[in-house]
């Protein structure tokens, strides 16, 4: 009990979880097929990825994995999700892949997870089995349906000592990762923008926002301290300020035109970080991540980004003030603390 404590209480609920790589085949044999099991067809991206690992001719760093089984049960009562499932179970079914009745008969099949609900509420739920099970887990956005959800998550990851990753695909355009690695020098500030429609069950920005914060925070990294909010009914500019004083700000649009992407300034040059490209980068870093148990992003940025758009929504029911991300993350941590005990108790 004491160990779960600590767990909950401490930064270290973020750490990343170490785990062991497969051993690697003995000279001359075929290399080992990773077999990857999908929970949730209830978004395209379910489709997407599958069509990408299980392509016959996928680039070399796809290779060795393949699509087998999947579980439809995504959100119980999204309609939009919802009337996805008989569609996308169908396609999945033409594509060669087994449909189960379980998550516990998918893990009997699989060596790898792809969390793919299109609802968030439903991640804990669904991640506590595959976590039990020792098995590396890609959680699709967003991470859980509140910040408490993924703190309790990456805790229990912690916990169980098993890697977790979760990211938008946005942050793996080249634009992004060219940016973070040094392009422009240091980062001194930047601007995202991406839609950013609602849904009533969700924190505001969870559901399609993430996208553009997650660009944000692709590019200036973690530290942000503070969060300021202004919300219209087609739009939210939400400012951050970060510990270094560097200003970074997400632009959320619900009409008009939509895209992705923003501008970053650097030390040396300003810079656009460009749009949405596919969703081939993302799956090539799942695929490491797979083979190497290693998560590709610090489970304490991801947990950031989630902090951020959590005091972006107390911004807003406070008028408009600027709310701090501590704050909010040691609200969330003490809820947090509770639940881990009462799932990973003996």
């Amino acid at each position: 009990m004491k160990k779960l404590v600590a767990i909950a209480a401490s930064l270290a609920i973020f750490a990343a979880c170490p785990a062991t790589a497969d051993e690697p085949a003995a000279p001359g044999s075929a290399p080992k097929l990773l077999r990857v099991g999908v929970i949730g067809l209830d978004t395209s991206h379910s489709i997407a990825f599958t069509q990408l690992f299980n392509e016959p001719n996928a680039r070399a760093e796809l290779a060795g994995f393949r699509v087998v089984a999947a579980y439809p049960q995504g959100s119980r009562d999204i309609q939009a999700s919802v009337s996805r499932v008989p569609e996308y179970t169908q396609k999945m079914q033409s594509m060669g892949i087994e449909i189960v009745d379980s998550i516990d008969a998918l893990l009997e099949k699989v060596d790898a997870v792809l969390l793919e609900s299109n609802d968030g509420r439903v991640h804990l739920e669904q991640s506590i089995p595959v976590l039990r099970s020792g098995k590396p887990l890609f959680i699709d956005k967003p991470v859980a349906g509140s910040l408490e959800e993924a703190l309790v998550i990456y805790g229990l990851a912690k916990h169980y000592n098993v890697p977790v990753f979760s990211s938008s695909a946005l942050r793996y355009t080249q634009g992004a990762q060219a940016i973070r690695d040094g392009k422009i020098g240091q980062v001194l500030g930047a601007d995202a923008y991406s839609p950013a429609s609602f849904e009533p069950t969700h924190p505001d920005l969870f559901w399609y926002g993430i996208h553009g914060v997650e660009t944000l925070f692709t590019v200036m990294g973690a530290g942000c301290e503070s969060v300021v909010r202004v919300h219209t009914a087609d739009a939210d500019v939400v400012v951050g300020t970060w510990a270094d004083g560097r200003i970074g700000t997400f632009r959320g649009t619900r009409r008009g035109a939509h895209a992705y992407g923003g501008t970053a300034f650097g030390a040396h040059w300003v810079e656009p970080i460009g749009g949405f490209k596919g969703y081939e980068p993302l799956v090539a870093a799942i695929a490491e991540f797979f083979r190497s148990g290693r998560a590709p992003v610090d489970p304490a940025e991801t947990i950031e980004i989630y902090a951020f758009m959590a005091a972006a929504d107390e911004s807003k029911r406070l008028g408009g003030v600027p709310v701090s991300i501590k704050q909010v993350m040691e609200q969330a941590q003490k809820q947090a603390q509770v639940r881990l005990q009462s799932i990973a108790a003996p």
